[in-house]
C-alpha cells in the first residue's frame, strides 16, 4: 500500500500536531519492518516550504521524502479554494492513501482520502484561530469530512464531536490516540521544583485564567507554600499581553516564560517539576498531561475535551473559567504529599496503556478500510 502523508506540521517546531505526525510516521515505519511477511507499507512524505527542508531523521529514515519549495501559504490556498494541484502532479507518482494531518482533504486524482481531525475548537470558537485555520476550515471541514475514506481523530471526545457537529457516521471515524513516550519515570520529583505549563501560548490554552489563579495565591498568601510557574511554549501573537503581565507585579518574579521546547529538552523540562497544570479550555488530547504522567508527575487539569478521559483519576481536574479553582488545586497538589504521590502512582500506571505501536496499527488499519471503500 503506498500512502503519501503530509508531513508539514512536523517540519520545524513539533509540538502538538507535529509530534503526533512525526511519532506516528516513526510507529508505522517500526511495523513496517516487524511485519514478518515483509513491508506491507510503502509510506511518502510530504513537505512543502519555501524555505524549510525536509531532513528523514533516524527514526523515519525508512520514509521517502518529497520536498517542494512551494510556499505554505500558496499551496493551502490551491488545495483548498482550488482543489488543486492533486497530489500525483506534485509527488511524481500514484498512491493508495493520501493522508492529510489537518481537516481538509489532499486534492488527489485517484487515492483514497484520509484526514485527521484532531479537536473541532476551530469550529466552536473560530475567533481563537487565526489566519488559514479561520479563512479555511470552519467552511469547508463538513464537506471535506463526509468526502474523507476515514477520519483519524486522537480521542472519543473529538470522535463524539465530529458525530455531532459534522454529521460523519460513528464507523466512518478511527481514534488513534497518541503513545506515551519511551521515558522511565522519574526517581523523585524535586522539593524545589516548579509548576509547569507546557504548550503553545494561544488563547484555547487558557494562560489568562492561570495567570489569575497564581495572583490569587500570592494574594492569599500562600507564595511560601507554591512553587514559581513556569510557561514553556512558543509565544503566538496573543500571547503579548501575558508576557507583559508576568513582568510586572504581583507576578514578577513568581511567573517566567522560556519559550518553545524542542523535544529532546522535553524530559529534561519536566524533571524540574512538582507539577504539571493544564487549564485548556479544549483540547483533542492532551499530550503534556500523558507526558507528565509517563514520569510520574501529578497534574491539575481542566474539566474539558479530551482531557478527563487522558487523565482518568490520576490528578484533579477544574473548571477553567474558575482560577479560584486552579488556584486551590495547584495549592492541593504541591502541599497534599499523599494526594501528589497517590496521583502519580496512578498516571505512571495509566500511561503505560498508551502506545505508539497501537497508535500505527489503528492507523493503518485506517488506510486499509480506506483502500477498500475508495
Amino acid at each position: 500500500m503506498r500512502v503519501l502523508l503530509d508531513y508539514r506540521a512536523a517540519l520545524r517546531e513539533r509540538s502538538g500536531v507535529g509530534e503526533y505526525t512525526h511519532q506516528l510516521v516513526a510507529a508505522l515505519l517500526r511495523r513496517a519492518r516487524s511485519n514478518g511477511r515483509g513491508p506491507t507499507l510503502d509510506l511518502w512524505l510530504f513537505s512543502s516550504s519555501w524555505k524549510d527542508r525536509l531532513a528523514l531523521e533516524p527514526e523515519i529514515a525508512g520514509a521517502h521524502a518529497v520536498d517542494r519549495r512551494v510556499p505554505v501559504s500558496v499551496l493551502n490556498f490551491a488545495w483548498h479554494r482550488l482543489g488543486w494541484p492533486p497530489a500525483e502532479l506534485l509527488a511524481g507518482g500514484e498512491f493508495d492513501v493520501t493522508h492529510a494531518l489537518h481537516p481538509l482533504i489532499l486534492p488527489s486524482r485517484h487515492a483514497a482520502p484520509v484526514v485527521s481531525i484532531h479537536d473541532l475548537d476551530f469550529l466552536r470558537h473560530p475567533e481563537r484561530t487565526r489566519a488559514e485555520i479561520r479563512r479555511d476550515y470552519p467552511s469547508l471541514v463538513r464537506d471535506h469530512a463526509h468526502r474523507a475514506k476515514r477520519i483519524v481523530t486522537i480521542s472519543e471526545a473529538t470522535a463524539r464531536g465530529i458525530v455531532e457537529m459534522l454529521g460523519v457516521p460513528r464507523d466512518r471515524i478511527v481514534v488513534a490516540q497518541p503513545g506515551a513516550p519511551d521515558w522511565a519515570p522519574l526517581p523523585e520529583r524535586p522539593r524545589d521544583g516548579y509548576v509547569l505549563f507546557l504548550s503553545t501560548l494561544e488563547p484555547r490554552k487558557n494562560v489568562g485564567a492561570l495567570l489569575d489563579a497564581y495572583e490569587l495565591i500570592g494574594a492569599r498568601g500562600l507564595r511560601p507554600s507554591v512553587p514559581p510557574l513556569v510557561l514553556a511554549g512558543k509565544a503566538t501573537e496573543d500571547a503579548r499581553p501575558w508576557l507583559e503581565r508576568i513582568e510586572r507585579p504581583p507576578l514578577r518574579g513568581l511567573v517566567r516564560h522560556i519559550g518553545y521546547v524542542d523535544p529532546n529538552r522535553r524530559r529534561e523540562v519536566y524533571a524540574g517539576a512538582r507539577l504539571l497544570v493544564q487549564p485548556s479550555f479544549d483540547e483533542g488530547f492532551g499530550m503534556p498531561v500523558l507526558e507528565a504522567m509517563t514520569l510520574g508527575i501529578p497534574v491539575v487539569a481542566a474539566n474539558r475535551g479530551a482531557l478527563p478521559e487522558v487523565l482518568g483519576d490520576a490528578g484533579l481536574l477544574v473548571d477553567p473559567e474558575r482560577p479560584d479553582e486552579i488556584a486551590d488545586a495547584i495549592h492541593r497538589m504541591v502541599t497534599d504529599t499523599a494526594l501528589a504521590e497517590a496521583g502519580a502512582a496512578r498516571g505512571r500506571e495509566r500511561a503505560r496503556a498508551f502506545t505508539w505501536d497501537r497508535t500505527a496499527a489503528m492507523v493503518y488499519d485506517a488506510y486499509r478500510h480506506a483502500c477498500a471503500s475508495a
